[in-house]
């Protein structure tokens, strides 16, 4: 699978202080990026909130940033307000942004998150025919979030996998919003998780209300298509019957997912449904506002 991904856009970082510069302000080890390597990293507010997400990619002169075209200029803006004497610009670049798997075509690069995500890949023009259907169903039934999966300025970077998926660096000096991230981490703040469910009856669409037994609400349904989709689910109403918009939702943590141990059950109880859903690669067009 080759599929062209319209909805997001490049960035070029470029000048000398260009990897010192990003170092301080995103949630990854920016001096790992390297020709031929791309990181997966997050831009937060100063109180440790979610602003944005971008892949960096590297040339021998710049830094590459693969971001949603609705977040590109936010990036842009809010990286150049911190740019002061720093020598650096941040230009838009005519790149179109692929995914592909599981062969990985000439000059693309391996998805940081996961292996089974495949490889990234940017080109003058955009290639390949496959549906971008296709590259929404193989990234939810992984787990993988876009932005539009996230609440800008509300979603914590540990609730939506962002540890476990490699776009922290824990090890490297501060950058910004790194306190509250450290904090919720230590003190095991985190009290939703944003996953994979089944869906029986009706796709809800995005920003549905999911309930719990007793009708109080344990959740919200993000992206999804077919009969899958990602909810940010409140951990202690995970073990009970679900719904959304009458529509029945069951969990489905993928294998890279840390629960807590009073939900670890859940962890195991769907790994190989999960993962015989990756490897569909059915191609109808049924979704719930996802571009196809």
């Amino acid at each position: 699978m080759l599929v062209h991904l319209p909805d997001r856009l490049v960035l070029a970082v470029s000048g000398r202080d260009r990897v010192a510069f990003l170092q301080g302000l995103v949630s990854a080890d920016v001096s790992r990026a390297e020709p031929g390597r791309c990181l997966w990293s997050a831009l937060l507010t100063p109180q440790g909130k979610y602003l944005a997400d971008f892949f960096i990619h590297a040339t021998a002169a710049t830094l590459l940033l693969d971001a949603a075209a609705e977040q590109a200029e936010l990036v842009r803006a809010r990286l150049l307000r911190f740019r002061l004497r720093s020598e650096v610009g941040i230009d838009p670049m005519p790149l179109a942004v692929h995914a592909a798997w599981p062969q990985a075509p000439a000059g693309a690069v391996p998805d940081p998150r996961l292996p089974e995500a495949g490889f990234r890949l940017l080109a003058p023009a955009p290639r390949g025919t496959d549906p971008l259907a296709a590259w929404e169903r193989h990234r939810i039934r992984l787990g993988l979030p876009e932005p539009r999966d996230h609440e800008p300025e509300k979603t914590v970077l540990l609730e939506a996998g962002f540890d476990e998926l490699g776009a922290i660096a824990w090890d490297k000096g501060c950058w910004m919003g790194q306190e509250l991230t450290a904090r919720t981490r230590y003190r095991g703040l985190v009290k939703r998780r944003l996953l994979p469910v089944t869906v029986t009856g009706r796709l809800p669409p995005p920003g549905t209300a999911v309930l719990d037994a007793s009708g109080a609400e344990a959740g919200t349904v993000r992206s999804g298509i077919d009969q899958v989709a990602l909810a940010t689910l409140r951990l202690d109403a995970m073990r009970g019957p679900l719904t959304a918009a009458g529509a029945g939702l069951v969990p489905r943590p993928p294998v890279w997912m840390q629960l807590p141990q009073d939900t670890a059950h859940l962890d195991t109880a769907h790994q190989d449904t999960a993962h015989q859903d990756v490897t569909h690669q059915d191609t109808g067009p049924h979704d719930n506002g996802t571009p196809a």
